[in-house]
């Protein structure tokens, strides 16, 4: 296909994000339309490098993605938590280059924008791809992204594109005062890209969405736990029975009916806050309390039509109706709160909220109607 299919197709991708509210911001729009996306992904046709989907470009021996060119919709809706302005200084962690010249269009010439990556085949593709396609003063730098790159700190915006368990202290010593970084956060179970502004020296979040991406490595790796079908957080603490779902099953209903389709991880991420003992069924991402001999889930069925579905918790185990109780109570208690974070330095004063504890810092979930 030429050039101009190239630029008919690259129109059509943004006309389609605009049209999906995922874009709403002129500026990103003509980010989109100037990038040719292509360029940063030449081993794929060009209907593929122009869909609104993730483009694979590295696995690891076991065959886990390690490297990808982003699904569009999701880096449009990170630019647009971020605000970048002209002139910003912009720090990317994880490259692949296509977002590095999406932050240079939107940082503009009074700008500069550094993309660091652990992986040096990454980083040599980045550099080669940002030149072919007219960015070559986009600095690209192969580092552990943990550490960022303090030799052009300080940065109005720092981006981050792949999956974090915590904001590294270096991305907070290298903001500016009032800076933002947004970050794919990983918190019980579920990634949400939480845009943060530095307040004073604690970060509060400002905007949350949904998100996916290939998750960090170096010093800033951090993994779930699996035990026995259960997925639990680096910090939490839980082992159980490992025969617990062969005994017999228990269930009561709520009478909470939602959409079918509504996406309810406020919810989950609400039972994690409230319930001792919270873990994620890792077969399907359900979420579940467990203790030493029992274990509780959130479990569905039809309800009043065909567009809902009621909630209510199944059970096993001598605890089954003291959990079933325990979830059932929580589902009727959230109403649609939102939940807010903020990002505290070990040692530093905590505010009221659910606390989590990382390797550096506490992240606080706290809750708004």
């Amino acid at each position: 296909m030429t050039g101009a299919g190239a630029d008919s197709l690259r129109t059509a991708l943004v006309r389609h994000l605009t049209a999906a509210g995922t874009i709403h911001d002129a500026r990103i729009a003509e980010a989109f339309r100037a990038v040719p996306r292509h360029l940063f992904v030449p081993h794929v046709p060009l209907e593929v490098a122009y869909a609104d989907d993730v483009v694979p470009m590295k696995q690891d021996r076991t065959g886990v993605l390690t490297s990808s060119v982003s699904q569009p919709s999701i880096m449009a809706l990170m630019l647009q938590q971020a605000a970048i302005r002209p002139g910003d200084r912009v720090l990317e962690i994880g490259s692949g280059g296509y977002n590095a010249a999406l932050l240079r269009e939107l940082a503009g010439p009074a700008g500069a924008v550094t993309t660091v990556d652990i992986d040096a085949d990454v980083t040599r593709r980045a550099r080669a791809f940002l030149d072919q396609a007219g960015y070559g003063d986009v600095a690209v730098v192969q580092a552990d992204g943990e550490f960022g790159d303090p030799a052009r700190a300080p940065y109005d915006r720092i981006v981050v594109t792949v999956t974090a368990w915590e904001v590294a202290p270096a991305w907070v010593r290298q903001l500016r005062p009032g800076g933002r970084v947004v970050v794919p956060l990983r918190v019980r179970g579920q990634t949400r890209s939480v845009a943060f502004d530095l307040v004073e020296e604690h970060l509060e979040s400002r905007s949350t969405t949904m998100c996916g991406f290939v998750s960090m490595q170096g010093a800033g790796a951090h993994y779930e736990r699996y035990e026995y079908g259960l997925m639990y957080d680096e910090d939490q603490e839980g082992e159980p029975h490992p025969d617990v779902l062969e005994l017999r099953r228990e269930c009561e209903w709520s009478g909470l009916q939602v959409h079918r389709e509504e996406p309810l991880l406020d919810l989950y991420l609400w039972l994690a806050c409230k319930l001792p003992g919270y873990c994620v069924l890792d077969s399907e991402g359900v979420p579940a309390v467990a203790t030493a001999d029992s274990l509780a889930y959130v479990s569905r069925r039809p309800g009043r039509d065909k567009s809902h579905v009621e909630l209510g918790c199944s059970a096993h185990g001598p605890e089954a109706h003291v959990l079933i109780d325990r979830v059932l109570g929580q589902l009727r208690s959230w109403e649609g709160q939102r939940p807010m974070f903020q990002v505290h330095a070990m040692g530093a004063e905590l505010p009221p909220g659910f606390h989590i504890a990382r390797r550096h810092s506490y992240i606080t979930v706290q809750w708004e109607a």
